[in-house]
C-alpha cells in the first residue's frame, strides 16, 4: 500500500510536467506564427497607411480648404473648390472627352479581347506562346508605347508607318495628331490603349472559356446546335457574363484614367478637344499649384467612377448566381 500511495503523486507530478510542457510548446509555437504572421503582413500595412489611405484623408481634408502653393490647409472654404470645379467648363470638357474616349475604347477592346480569346483557346498547338505574345504589350510602359505610335506610326510625315501604309493606296499623308476636322488623333490614342491592353482582358476571357464544362457543348451538339454562332450565342456568351461584366467594369474605369498617352501623344497638339479628367487635374494641382481644387476634383473623379461602378455592377448582374 505505500509503495502504491507513492508511485501515484509521482505519475501525477510527470503528468502535470508533461502539460505544462505541452501548454508552452503550444504557446511558443502560437508566438512564433504570430511573429511570422505580422512581419509579413505590417510593412504592407505600414505602406497602405502611408501610401494610401493617409493621403486619401489629406486629400479630402484638402479639398474643403484653401490651399495654393502648399499642402497645408490655410483656410475653410466649405463645398466651394467643389462648386467652381463644376462650374469650370474645362473640367467638364474634360469628362466630356472622357465620354468620347470610353464610347470608342470600351466595345472595342471587349470585342478584340474577346475575339482574341476565342481564337487562342480553339488552337491546339501553341497556345502558350500565342497566349504570351498578345499579353506581352501590357508590360510595355504607357510613356515608351505613346512615344513609339507618335514619333513613328503616326508622326504625319509621309515615311511614317501609317502614311507609307496610305502611300500604297495613292492617299496623300494625313496630319494624324494635330487634325481638328476631322479629329484623327482619336485613332491614334484609341490604337495605343487597345494594344497596350487587350491582352490583359484576353486572359480573363480565356479564363472564362475555360470554366465553360465541355458537356454543355455536347449536349447541344446532340440535340442538333450547329457548331459555330449557335453555340457561341446560346452557350458561350451566357457563361462568360461574369467575364464579360468584369471586362466592363475594369474597362471603364481604365478609361477614366487615362492620361500618359493622351498627355505625351497630344502634347503640342490639339489639348482643348482631347484633355482628360486627370490630365486637367494635374495642370490645377501641379502646374497651377491649387492643391485645393485639384483635391476636389480627384474627389469628384473617384465619385463618378464608384457611381458608374455600382449602377454597372447593378444593371449587369455582377457576381450574381447563374
Amino acid at each position: 500500500m505505500k509503495s502504491l500511495s507513492t508511485t501515484q503523486p509521482a505519475e501525477k507530478l510527470v503528468s502535470r510536467r508533461g502539460k505544462q510542457q505541452g501548454v508552452r510548446k503550444v504557446r511558443s509555437h502560437s508566438r512564433r506564427n504570430a511573429l511570422t504572421f505580422w512581419s509579413f503582413v505590417l510593412p504592407l500595412l505600414i505602406g497602405i497607411t502611408v501610401f494610401f489611405y493617409i493621403p486619401i484623408i489629406w486629400s479630402v481634408i484638402l479639398s474643403f480648404s484653401t490651399a495654393r502653393a502648399t499642402l497645408t490647409p490655410t483656410g475653410f472654404v466649405g463645398l466651394q473648390n467643389y462648386a467652381s470645379m463644376l462650374k469650370d467648363p474645362e473640367f467638364t470638357g474634360a469628362l466630356g472627352t472622357f465620354t468620347i474616349f470610353a464610347i470608342f475604347i470600351v466595345p472595342t477592346t471587349f470585342v478584340f479581347s474577346l475575339g482574341l480569346a476565342l481564337l487562342v483557346n480553339s488552337i491546339k498547338f501553341g497556345r502558350g506562346f500565342f497566349r504570351s505574345v498578345f499579353f506581352l504589350p501590357t508590360a510595355c510602359s504607357y510613356v515608351l508605347a505613346s512615344i513609339v505610335w507618335r514619333m513613328s506610326i503616326f508622326n504625319g510625315i509621309f515615311y511614317g508607318l501609317a502614311n507609307t501604309v496610305l502611300g500604297v493606296f495613292h492617299i496623300a499623308p494625313v496630319q494624324w495628331v494635330s487634325s481638328p476636322t476631322p479629329p484623327l488623333f482619336w485613332i491614334v490614342l484609341v490604337s495605343v490603349r487597345l494594344w497596350l491592353q487587350v491582352g490583359i482582358y484576353m486572359i480573363i476571357f480565356i479564363a472564362g472559356l475555360q470554366d465553360i464544362p465541355r458537356e454543355l457543348y455536347e449536349a447541344a451538339m446532340v440535340d442538333g446546335a450547329r457548331k459555330g454562332w449557335q453555340t457561341f450565342r446560346n452557350i458561350t456568351v451566357p457563361m462568360l457574363r461574369n467575364a464579360s461584366i468584369a471586362v466592363l467594369l475594369l474597362n471603364i474605369i481604365a478609361a477614366f484614367q487615362a492620361f500618359d498617352e493622351f498627355y505625351n501623344i497630344m502634347a503640342g497638339g490639339n489639348q482643348i478637344l482631347a484633355r482628360t479628367p486627370l490630365e486637367y487635374l494635374y495642370t490645377v494641382a501641379l502646374t497651377n499649384q491649387d492643391y485645393g481644387q485639384g483635391s476636389a476634383g480627384a474627389i469628384i473623379l473617384t465619385i463618378i467612377i464608384v457611381i458608374f461602378t455600382l449602377i454597372q455592377g447593378r444593371f449587369l448582374g455582377f457576381g450574381r448566381a447563374d
